[in-house]
């Protein structure tokens, strides 16, 4: 099973949901050689309850999983700003990423983030995974937290956007920290669109449907990160289409037609 760890279903979080952008992005990750993905919105995106209610109801249900009719799986999780910098990936049930995202709602705004050790506190009354989304991005201070905190964790995400700019260094550093936590290290593209997904991806020798079983398969290390040859390239590209399509959207136009044969 090919598993995309940290993966958005919008263009950016100031923009109006699209169903038919979101449509469009999941049947390319299957194209790229996805089984599946985790869903990992950001916490205070736009629409972000619409986004997981379209979701749930058009996808056929599998335990802790909702499917595409094409058959993608979805793991629901979410991405969350903590007030020391930086963020964290959350991976869980639909029902209870949606609502941990209500009871953050106080939290949304830059200056009201919550600090690492009272979001950790939160997210242990539910079962989920839970790990740090590109821990040695510049503006993000993670692995500066004390060790005993940063031990709660459950994964550290190697993030195909920072692999892309400096593969050894990310590497290295992520690693190292997975080691110095006991903790596994898993790979996410981090894609907004559909160029960079396949950048980076995590080869799991068992497919499943299952949050625990997900994390059980982690920790047994039962799996291998496959980084795309082209990956600087796909990031790149990504990049330079995701700032394109939001000016297209800035200007009064509509950027999901230029993607797809349909209206949003």
């Amino acid at each position: 099973m090919y598993l995309d760890f940290h993966t958005h279903g919008k263009l950016a979080k100031k923009l109006p949901f699209s169903t038919v952008y979101t449509d469009w992005l999941f049947g390319e990750a299957i194209g790229a050689g996805l089984d599946a993905l985790c869903l990992t919105e950001h916490f205070n995106t736009l629409q972000f309850d619409e986004l997981y209610g379209y979701l749930m109801s058009r996808c056929r249900r599998e335990r802790d999983t909702l499917v595409t009719a094409d058959g993608l799986r979805i793991f629901a999780g979410m991405e969350t700003d903590i007030a020391e910098g930086g963020h964290i990936l959350s991976i869980g049930t639909p029902e209870d990423i949606l609502e941990l995202n209500r009871r953050l709602e106080p939290h949304k705004e830059k200056g009201t983030f919550l600090p690492f050790e009272k979001l950790m506190d939160l997210f242990d009354e539910y079962p989920i995974i839970v790990g740090a989304g590109h821990p040695f991005r510049e503006g993000g201070y993670i692995p500066e937290l004390p060790k005993e905190q940063l031990r709660r964790l459950h994964f550290l995400d190697l993030n195909g956007k920072d692999v892309a700019q400096d593969r050894k260094r990310t590497e290295e550093e992520t690693f190292r920290l997975g080691k110095a936590l006991g903790i596994p290290v898993v790979s996410g593209s981090d894609t907004h669109q559909a160029v960079q997904y396949g950048c980076i991806r995590t080869k799991f020798e068992k497919e499943t449907s299952s949050v625990a079983d997900l994390y059980e398969e982690m920790k047994k290390g039962a799996y291998e990160i496959v980084v795309s040859d082209c990956a600087s390239f796909q990031v790149r590209t990504a990049g330079l289409l995701k700032k394109a399509l939001k000016e297209i959207y800035a200007s009064g136009g509509n950027y999901v037609s230029v993607l797809v044969d349909e209206r949003a």
